[in-house]
C-alpha cells in the first residue's frame, strides 16, 4: 500500500526533530563551555571562580522584596498553592504507571528525564527567585512526565485520531488510526500496542 503525504510529513518531521535534538545537544555543549560548567552524572559543575562572578549579580533579598510589585506579593500565595495538586498528582500518576504499565508490558516513563530541578544552583539567583526557578521546574517537567504517561496510555488503549486538532497534539498521535476508520483501528490496536511494548 503506498504511503500517504501526510506519513512522508510525519516522517520529515520526525527526521528534523532528530536533527533537531542534535543541534539543541551542540547548543548546549556551547554553552557550557561559554559559561563555565560541565555535568557529571546530573550534576552541575562550575569552574572554579564562576560562582562568586555571579554571586556579584546577585539582588539582594531585602532589595528584591522592597522592589517587588505589590500584585506578585499578593498572588504568591494563589500561585503556591498549586503545588498540592500537583504533588498529588505526582504521587498518583506514579501508583498508576507502576501497577497499569508493569501489568501491560508497556516501558515506564522514567520521571527523572522529565523532572529537571537545577537552577537552584545558579549563585546570581537570591533565595526566592531559586524557590520559584525550583517550583516552575518541578511544575512543567511533571506535566511534561504526565503527558508522556497518558499518551503511552492513549497509545495501548484508544489510538484514535479526534475529528478536530487540538492545538499542540503528543507526538504519538500521528500514528493512531484516522476518525471514523474502524477497519484501520481493529488493524492498528494491536500493532501500536506490540510498538510501545517493544520502546
Amino acid at each position: 500500500m503506498p504511503r500517504s503525504k501526510l506519513e512522508e510529513i510525519l516522517d520529515r518531521i520526525h527526521g528534523l526533530e532528530t536533527q533537531l535534538e542534535q543541534e539543541f545537544d551542540q547548543l548546549l555543549a556551547e554553552k557550557r563551555s561559554q559559561f563555565k560548567y560541565t555535568l557529571k552524572k546530573g550534576r552541575v559543575i562550575f569552574d572554579e571562580g564562576v560562582h562568586e562572578l555571579q554571586r556579584r549579580y546577585r539582588t539582594e533579598l531585602w532589595v528584591y522584596l522592597r522592589d517587588a510589585r505589590l500584585v506578585h506579593i499578593l498572588t504568591a500565595p494563589i500561585i503556591y498553592s498549586v503545588v498540592f495538586p500537583l504533588l498529588l498528582l505526582d504521587l498518583f500518576i506514579f501508583f498508576y504507571q507502576q501497577i497499569c504499565f508493569r501489568l501491560y508490558g508497556i516501558p515506564l516513563v522514567p520521571r527523572a528525564d522529565y523532572l529537571v530541578i537545577d537552577r537552584q544552583h545558579l549563585a546570581y539567583l537570591n533565595m526566592i527567585e531559586k524557590f520559584n526557578c525550583m517550583y516552575c521546574g518541578y511544575g512543567n517537567g511533571l506535566i511534561e512526565y504526565v503527558r508522556e504517561v497518558i499518551a503511552r496510555t492513549e497509545q495501548y488503549w484508544c489510538p484514535i485520531k479526534h475529528a478536530r486538532r487540538t492545538p499542540n497534539p503528543h507526538y504519538r498521535s500521528g500514528n493512531f488510526a484516522d476518525y471514523g476508520d474502524v477497519e484501520a483501528y481493529q488493524k492498528k490496536l494491536e500493532q501500536l500496542r506490540e510498538r510501545l511494548r517493544a520502546e
